[in-house]
């Protein structure tokens, strides 16, 4: 059984609503987790919000947190996860926002900078990580981490 199978069986044993934001990755991970055979059952919708205005504005995002801390920053990973869980009702909810390169990259935040946000049972923790290789490896690799980080958040 595949990591995204295992999450969705989960998810729908469990009776655990999800939703996510996405930024870097454009749907990836909603796209995964819409491969699971009857995930609509616990998955009625996520957020894509690529700009700052948009995560400011659909996910609630505080323009204070983006000017302090930037779009790729585990403070704006914890808002988004929260504000897409406070916008769709859900139980558990996901963010993924990151620089997947080749351009946007700085000596602070280089590109493969990825940040992610998980809001389960009221809390909400954030991780940031850096993948290496091109654009597509590097939201390939953002996909398989926030995959992992949901199931170990479940099962734990």
């Amino acid at each position: 059984m595949s990591e995204i199978q295992k999450l969705g069986a989960i998810l729908k044993e469990k009776k655990i609503k999800i939703s996510g934001a996405e930024s870097c990755t454009g749907g990836m991970v909603a796209a995964e987790i819409t491969s699971v055979d009857g995930i609509s059952a616990v998955f009625s919708e996520s957020f894509v919000t690529y700009s700052n205005d948009s995560k400011h504005r659909n996910l609630g995002v505080q323009l204070s947190t983006l000017e302090k801390f930037g779009a790729v920053s585990e403070e704006c990973a914890r808002e988004m996860a929260e504000g897409a869980a406070a916008r769709s009702g859900a139980d558990i909810a996901f963010s993924v926002t990151g620089i997947a390169g080749p351009t946007g990259g700085t000596a602070e935040k280089p590109v493969g900078t990825v940040c992610f946000g998980l809001f389960f049972r009221g809390k909400t923790v954030s991780k940031t990580a850096h993948f290496e290789g091109d654009r597509e490896k590097v939201r390939k690799s953002s996909v398989d981490f926030i995959i992992n980080m949901l199931i170990s958040a479940i099962i734990n």
